[in-house]
């Protein structure tokens, strides 16, 4: 049995209509046997490139969890080792819990990030081979497209870099005051690009990583306190000594100095002798980032220590020479040809008469 004639295209008495071969249903029985064989055939190997598919999902969904949970009870740990020094006597000078919080918070973001980014980049390209996709030229357009994002991107890559090995190092963290070459202050905040420093005025400087080429903290190890005493060179050295000396040993007695001066104060001795004076040096080793407190305590202590003394401390302006008798002509003018009425001087400069004629 046919199909009606109506169903082909076009009008039976136009010659030029385009015609078309009926469809009949033997035809549409024969490609739906042909559709559900080739289904038959292929859907085994569907459903096992499905199955590896799921299967690589869930490995690396699982994988990613397990390593990301992994990392947080890490970087837990850290912050709980951090807090526990923290109660110690010594705690409060040797950790700092602010610092240990954010350097372990960056180390572990940096950590989950690269791990995800291994995890489901090799999951996807497994993926791609299931699928019988070549990889080839996707891998050279990626490479091709990383090299110009490096390029376009060099400064900020170069910044998150340097930023990751300075918090793996750890050469400063949150409080620490540094010297950055560009900048220098208190450490407010660490960054993976930008480190925000504070400075002496109170302005925040936003300094990126990549920038800092050196660095000098002011508040690892120990700090150096160093005061110059200048007195006359007619003083005595052992009464200064002494002088100097009583005032150190009253000082690291008192709150809360004793704290801050980790070791005696020491005269050093003389660093220099001149004409008009002589410098005494004193240094003490002191707490990290508290060298200039001390230094300002220590020259209050030494100033009334040696005038209790009656030691006289000689710097800035000169002192005055002694007076010395004026010199009674010192105000009197030079002579003067001017003062003589008739000296050719006196004459030349007069002036002229009225009603006296110049011309002969």
């Amino acid at each position: 049995m046919h199909w009606p004639a109506v169903l082909a295209a076009g009008s039976p008495s136009d010659p030029t209509a385009p015609t078309t071969k009926p469809v009949t249903l033997d035809d549409a029985q024969k490609s739906a046997t042909e559709a559900a064989g080739w289904v038959e055939e292929n859907w085994s190997t569907w459903l096992a490139i499905g199955l590896r598919i799921l299967l690589i999902v869930i490995i690396a969904s699982v994988l990613r969890v397990l390593v990301r949970r992994a990392l947080t009870k890490l970087i837990d740990r850290m912050n709980r080792s951090a807090q526990a020094v923290e109660g110690t006597a010594l705690g409060g000078l040797l950790v700092n819990a602010e610092r240990r919080r954010q350097r372990s918070e960056a180390i572990g973001s940096v950590l989950r990030s690269v791990a995800s980014f291994l995890i489901l980049g090799t999951a996807a390209l497994m993926v791609l081979g299931v699928l019988n996709i070549d990889l080839a030229p996707l891998l050279a357009s990626a490479g091709v497209a990383g090299v110009a994002i490096g390029f376009g991107a060099r400064n900020l890559v170069t910044d998150f870099l340097s930023g990751v090995f300075m918090i793996l190092e750890d050469q400063y963290g949150v409080g620490d005051s540094i010297d950055a070459g560009v900048a220098s202050g208190e450490v407010v905040e660490v960054g993976l690009r930008v480190t925000k420093l504070r400075g002496d005025n109170g302005e925040i400087w936003y300094v990126r990583n990549g920038e800092i080429k050196r660095i000098g903290n002011l508040s690892q190890g120990w700090a150096t306190a160093a005061v110059d005493v200048q007195v006359r060179p007619t003083e005595d050295l052992d009464r200064v000594r002494a002088a100097i000396t009583e005032a150190a040993e009253s000082m690291a007695k008192a709150e809360p100095w004793n704290e801050r001066l980790w070791g005696p104060v020491e005269v050093l001795g003389l660093n220099e002798v001149l004409l008009d004076s002589m410098v005494i040096r004193v240094s003490a080793k002191t707490m990290p980032g508290k060298a200039l407190g001390v230094e300002r305590e220590l020259r209050w202590r030494i100033k009334r220590s040696l005038d209790a003394a009656g030691i006289r401390i000689v710097g800035g302006t000169p002192l005055p020479a002694p007076d010395a008798p004026t010199d009674p002509t010192s105000a009197v003018a030079a002579p003067s040809a001017l003062n003589n009425p008739t000296s050719p001087q006196s004459l030349a400069t007069a002036p002229i008469p009225p009603g006296q004629s110049l011309s002969k």
